[in-house]
């Protein structure tokens, strides 16, 4: 290979448009902008600015609420956890916490606590220390000879007016 004989793929280099350069180009005059007015001016017109029509977002009403405190919880189905198991990656003999499934892999990151989901089947006995669990999820733990402890979650402190 010679430095002469190297070249960018097809479609690579992308040349730019070069505008008001004549008409004969097509883009000349007033370089692909049409013609006069707010929006053939630099900066255009102001986002969402309908020209005095009452703008889509005012004219849609305002749906649902959003809660101040909401708390947002991982949720861990227990075919996962049952996967982690199988690959030891968790301990079956210590209790599973949000601690236990960050180091397990099974959770990226904690974020307000876990929520135990009863998708899949779980065989190992296993105790689970849980903010929330599904009704499914602790049968079917119970089932297989472990237990969920319900954590209470720890409440934000009113904000002062």
């Amino acid at each position: 290979m010679k430095l002469n004989e190297i070249a960018d793929n097809p479609g690579a280099k992308h040349t730019k448009k070069r505008v008001g350069r004549g008409i004969g180009s097509g883009l000349g005059k007033t370089a692909g902008r049409g013609g006069k007015g707010q929006t053939a001016r630099k900066g255009g017109a102001k986002a969402g600015f309908e020209g005095g029509q009452m703008p889509i977002y005012r004219r849609l009403p305002k749906r649902g609420f959003n809660k101040p405190n909401q708390v947002d919880y991982n949720e861990v189905n227990l075919s996962r956890v049952q996967a982690a198991v199988d690959a030891k990656k968790l301990d079956a003999s210590a209790p599973v916490t949000s601690a236990a499934l960050v180091a397990a892999g099974v959770i990226s990151a904690p974020l307000g606590g876990v929520r135990l989901l009863g998708k899949g089947e779980i065989k190992s006995k296993l105790n689970f220390e849980v903010y929330h669990a599904t009704a499914g999820a602790v049968a079917a733990v119970e089932k297989a000879g472990g237990s969920v402890k319900m954590l209470k979650p720890v409440e934000k402190a009113p904000e002062a007016k």
